[in-house]
């Protein structure tokens, strides 16, 4: 989340004035994330967030994200709702941007998960992958492996700047990942982007995951080696180390749900290399490429040095959970 689109309160109104959920009492920028524009609503004394869309998410792909939230919450899986608008759509127009007002979610995203709550996690991110299996929707994931080579060609002759070590460091690393990457592995809806500042807890009890806006059709293993590199390395920068408990915590918690296939346990090495590597690309791009006059906090990319270092080095999946 970030503020990019900077509005008055009495935008804020305006854009009210298309929904019949009452006069807003307050609103407030939110600075956390890189990818859109995000406003805390107070209205009639209820809590929302209206998100305006920004930069890679495309107006097409809209409306696979408000049916996905909508298709969830139907299920009774905790995440955001859309409102509906006046003109009965989720997504608004507005000032040329496109928007969604969605419902606020109570709790709050924990800076460091422990083994209990990495269990927790992965039964609620196997629930998902269930309950998605009967969803009639599908988006392509426009950050897959097909798009790394082309990421890394944008950030090539400048991404020295932030290591003098990182193009020498990506092309090794896509060399692997594009050579030993899996094929026909069981797919379906992912989250794509479930970081801690994307799962709410309440009382150490898990309240929901948020931010939909990478989702899409993939691997259900690649989400597990998202997870990995999101929730399961202890430290900072260089002193970064896998936490081996977290990911078998995790991958019990997802195995009570849907279990893993030989095959997907098999290629969680190459899977976790490649997510590691797309979330550095895309931290690189944006620390190459920030908004001037934007209200963002943009995320670094060194720390994936270290686990790219990790995953380069490991063997099979039993580096990663007994």
């Amino acid at each position: 989340m970030a503020v990019y689109t900077k509005f008055s309160k009495s935008n804020i109104e305006e854009i009210l004035s298309n929904y019949s959920i009452g006069k807003l009492n307050l609103y407030e920028g939110i600075q956390e994330g890189i990818e859109n524009t995000n406003y805390f609503l107070l209205v009639e004394n209820k809590k929302y967030i209206l998100t305006v869309y920004e930069k890679r998410v495309k107006t097409a792909d809209l409306p696979f994200f408000s049916k996905l939230m909508i298709g969830l919450n139907e299920a009774d899986f905790k995440c955001p709702t859309p409102i509906i608008n006046n003109q009965k759509k989720a997504i608004t127009d507005y000032n040329n941007k496109k928007m969604m007002i969605v419902t606020f979610l109570e709790g709050k995203a924990k800076q460091t998960l422990n083994p209990q709550n990495c269990k927790l996690v992965g039964l609620e991110v196997a629930k998902m992958h269930e309950i998605t299996k009967k969803f009639n929707i599908e988006r392509q994931n426009d950050l897959s492996i097909n798009s790394w080579r082309k990421l890394f060609n944008l950030v090539k002759d400048e991404c020295s700047k932030i290591h003098p070590d990182l193009p020498k460091l990506i092309e090794a690393n896509l060399h692997d990942v594009e050579k030993n990457w899996p094929k026909n592995l069981p797919s379906g809806i992912i989250h794509a982007d479930l970081f801690n500042d994307n799962i709410f807890f309440q009382n150490d009890k898990f309240s929901g995951f948020i931010d939909f806006y990478f989702s899409c059709n993939d691997y259900y293993a690649f989400e597990i080696a998202i997870c990995f590199n999101a929730l399961c390395f202890d430290g900072l920068q260089n002193n970064l180390s896998f936490n081996v408990t977290k990911a078998k915590n995790f991958i019990d918690g997802y195995n009570s749900i849907r279990k893993l296939s030989n095959n997907e346990k098999n290629n969680i090495k190459t899977l976790s290399q490649g997510a590691a590597l797309r979330f550095l690309l895309t931290r690189v791009f944006d620390s190459l490429n920030t908004v001037e006059g934007a209200i963002v906090k943009i995320k670094d990319p060194i720390e994936y040095l270290k686990r790219l270092e990790f995953h380069k080095n490991a063997k099979n999946y039993e580096d990663y959970f007994f």
